[in-house]
């Protein structure tokens, strides 16, 4: 069982996700409490890659409330630090080198071990006839699930 703290729910309109993996985040102690209570957001963040590591770049985590006076400077969209292993980063960044994908943050959980995860995702750009012809597909599923249930 997994508790979705923040979602891109964007990510999904705006780009196909062609792969999908787990990573840790690095995280302050009240940055932790602060996710927790869902005040995070992943709008517009992505992931980028230096020196065989990979860092969340906009990821807005608000300040926690209950914080001591001591931790005034904080900055909540910081670069935090993924934790995945090398040789995951080096696929993942080798594909975004070569083919012009991107690597994006779909979720943050909470997972059965009660650790904070990233799912990020190896994401390839729509074109706005291809998000238009997606819309179209939705919501003609959507009519014919509706007329399926009525009768």
């Amino acid at each position: 069982m997994k508790k979705t703290l923040a979602s891109n729910r964007k990510a999904f309109h705006n780009y196909e996700i062609l792969d999908k993996i787990e990573a840790g985040i690095v995280l302050s102690g009240h940055e932790v409490k602060s996710a927790k209570q869902s005040n995070a957001s992943l709008v517009d963040a992505f992931v980028r890659f230096a020196n065989l590591e990979a860092f969340a770049e906009n990821i807005f985590i608000a300040p926690y409330t209950q914080i001591s006076t001591h931790v005034l400077d904080y900055e909540s969209k910081k670069s935090r630090k993924l934790l995945m292993h090398k040789t995951e980063i080096i696929k993942l960044s080798t594909k975004v080198k070569e083919k012009g994908l991107a690597v994006v943050p779909l979720e943050i959980y909470i997972n059965e071990r009660c650790k904070i995860k990233v799912l990020v995702g190896l994401a390839k750009g729509r074109k706005s006839y291809d998000k238009k012809e997606l819309l179209k597909k939705r919501d003609i599923k959507r009519e014919m699930d509706r007329e399926v249930w009525i009768k």
